[in-house]
């Protein structure tokens, strides 16, 4: 029997619907039966790709005596974390607040008025380890709402007090240190032995990577470089990296960035290809070009719909195991490919009959000194046994904001690259996007079967108006920069603070929750405060509009408010406000022949580049040859038909310059 979850566009939702908890989605419906019926509501929030979320739901929600607890005491409502931002932003600062910790299941406990009153995220079905089983949870909140519901609102209210935020003083000046303040704490933190930043979990922050090496660069500081393309090699020699089907996990639960939490998501895929195509272009390192080029080609082969459209995740689990998909045992890799051939790949993929994870493998580099293409065939054959054995659940659903990032990542790679066809997908994307996510000029957070589903957040905005930028950088349209500003421009009128500075995470257009978050931490992705940064600066420099130059100043200047107790928090920031303090170059390139994809392979890509397949009045031919106008801090050089990458431009960083960051 079907929940009132049967007709939402949401996996996740969906992955419910047949639940006997009587599910709601998040909505009037919901809290006025609440209301009417004197009952607590328990909301859960998660997404279809959680490890825990799938234990919880099939230890207690499909379990028919808590589903009649559920039914008979609570009201049930179910949140996708990926479409509702907005709810999960507000209950997890209640979540982290009350427990000192979140994640997902995040479970709360509310009023009919959306005050929570009890929070926590995973409850084992029943009562061990000092945990509370969810049974006798739900048992005794029922209990005392019924005996001394007084007390509980009483708590609500006083819970609500803590987390609405106080106004801050709004900041006044941009304050130019923080790059190298944040650059400093990333080196106290860097694990120097196995790569990374901080104890396990590892996450690969791309984000922080990617303002580490344009700060290096910029600095020609060789000992912050170093931190990242430490990082970048042993998270491709990792089992976070998929040997065998390529693309990256979320996460890896050790320090060596062997064992992952073994879902992919395509948001972290994007960033790092984001990452490797630019330590390509950093450190000329053929293999963090082949990481990107394969990340590209799992994403393509895997996660991309019959229109350009991006999925959002692979499940980490299979057969109700986490990671049984990946992992392999060395009598099965030597009956696949045969005696001899399965004892070479074996031990260069580090795959012993002991194991290396829960008595399996993961397939890995980290021993190996050489990362060579000698195993291509043996590869493809696991790789397609692999998808003859079992299958990982997919979420099939469009999400704009995670999309925005993959039409970034494939911009920029076809920048790096020249490949015409990393742009041709680009834009393919772009146009499901304004097809299937637009509407009335409104963006929408995603769809699914090509419906859409709620109106968008900040991040949907601030995110697709970077990829519009991106898509302009590496095909000078004006379209994309027309509607880049159009996007801005409803972004500021939704979302923007007027009186204390940045932009809420939801809008005018947006249902009301009991707070207005204002999120700025770049966390697993950067935050939509960063990324309006960003593409206000890169705006600016541009267009050279005033308008956008004063809206700069004011976010930069919010922003190093928020970043000033921890700026390595608010990497995608600090970016911003690197590209603000060293404006990158302005180059154009005349094209003596047909040749402007391979050219973009020789351009930097810290600069702003337009190559010419044709003569224009004010941009002509030297000497008959491909002709270069660099322009720099309002100076033009002379035209020239050679052009040098140098240093300061994600150019290579050919000789050991003065360390400039004190370690």
């Amino acid at each position: 029997m079907s929940n009132h979850l049967k007709n939402e566009s949401s996996t996740y939702l969906l992955q419910h619907a047949e639940n006997p908890v009587n599910w709601y989605p998040w909505g009037k419906e919901a809290f006025e039966k609440a209301e009417r019926e004197d009952k607590p509501v328990f909301l859960s929030i998660g997404y279809s790709t959680c490890h825990w979320c799938h234990v919880m739901a099939h230890e207690s929600f499909e379990n028919a005596e808590i589903a009649e607890i559920l039914n008979r005491y609570f009201v049930s409502i179910k949140v996708d974390r990926e479409e509702r931002p907005d709810i999960d932003s507000v209950y997890m600062s209640v979540c982290q607040t009350l427990t000192g910790r979140g994640g997902w299941p995040m479970s709360i406990f509310l009023t009919p008025q959306q005050k929570p009153f009890y929070t926590g995220t995973y409850f084992p079905l029943v009562s061990y380890n000092g945990m509370i089983g969810f049974g006798d949870l739900l048992l005794a909140i029922a209990e005392k709402w019924e005996k001394n519901k007084t007390q509980l609102l009483e708590s609500a209210d006083q819970i609500l007090s803590y987390i609405i935020p106080e106004s801050k003083r709004v900041y006044e000046k941009i304050d130019p240190h923080l790059p190298q303040e944040a650059a400093l704490l990333f080196a106290k933190s860097f694990d120097r032995e196995y790569g990374g930043f901080g104890p396990a979990p590892k996450f690969p922050a791309a984000h922080n990577l990617i303002f580490l090496m344009l700060y290096a660069v910029i600095h020609k500081d060789h000992k912050v470089f170093q931190q990242v393309e430490k990082t970048l090699e042993k998270m491709r020699r990792g089992g976070i990296f998929d040997h065998i089907g390529y693309g990256f996990s979320r996460y890896s639960t050790d320090k060596y960035f062997l064992v992952p939490h073994f879902e992919k998501m395509l948001y972290d895929n994007a960033l790092l290809i984001l990452a490797y195509a630019i330590g390509y272009k950093v450190s000329g390192k053929s293999m963090f070009l082949d990481t990107a080029e394969k990340t590209v080609e799992y994403v393509f082969r895997e996660m991309t719909g019959p229109l350009g459209e991006f999925y959002s995740a692979q499940d980490a689990d299979s057969e109700g195991e986490e990671g049984k998909y990946y992992t392999w045992s060395y009598e099965e890799i030597g009956k696949i490919l045969g005696k001899e051939s399965g004892e070479k790949f074996c031990k260069y993929f580090g795959i012993t009959e002991q194991g290396n994870f829960q008595g399996k493998n993961i397939p890995n580099l980290l021993n190996e000194k050489d990362i060579s293409e000698t195993f291509n065939q043996e590869i493809k054959i696991l790789y397609d046994y692999r998808k003859s054995r079992t299958s990982l659940h997919l979420d099939n659903k469009i999400l704009t904001s995670w999309n925005s990032l993959m039409i970034c990542a494939l911009a920029v790679l076809y920048r790096v690259t020249g490949n015409i066809r990393y742009l041709l997908a680009a834009k393919k994307n772009q146009k499901f996007i304004q097809q299937y996510l637009t509407e009335n000029n409104f963006l929408y957070v995603s769809c699914r079967n090509k419906v859409h589903s709620v109106k968008g957040f900040l991040d949907d905005y601030a995110y697709y108006a970077a990829a519009l930028l991106c898509l302009f950088e590496a095909d000078p349209q004006n379209d994309y920069l027309q509607e880049a500003k159009q996007i801005i421009e409803e972004t500021e009128r939704q979302f923007a603070d007027q009186d204390g500075g940045g932009y809420f995470l939801y809008g005018t257009e947006n249902g009301n929750l009991i707070t207005r978050p204002k999120e700025t931490y770049d966390g697993a992705m950067p935050s939509g405060n960063s990324v309006m940064a960003y593409c206000l600066v890169r705006l600016s420099q541009i267009t050279d509009e005033k308008e956008y130059q004063q809206r700069v100043q004011k976010q930069l200047a919010f922003l190093s408010g928020e970043a000033k107790d921890y700026p390595a928090g608010y990497s995608l920031f600090q970016t911003a406000l690197l590209f603000y303090l060293y404006p990158p170059k302005k180059i154009t390139v005349v094209c003596s022949k047909n040749e402007s994809d391979e050219m973009w392979s020789h351009m930097p890509l810290y600069a702003e580049v337009r190559i010419l397949s044709k003569t224009t009045e004010e941009y002509q031919l030297l000497n008959g040859k491909t002709t270069y106008y660099v322009c720099e801090n309002h100076t033009c050089l002379p035209p020239s038909n050679e052009f040098t990458e140098e240093t300061g431009v994600f150019g290579k960083m050919m000789t050991k310059g003065e360390n400039k960051t004190r370690q």
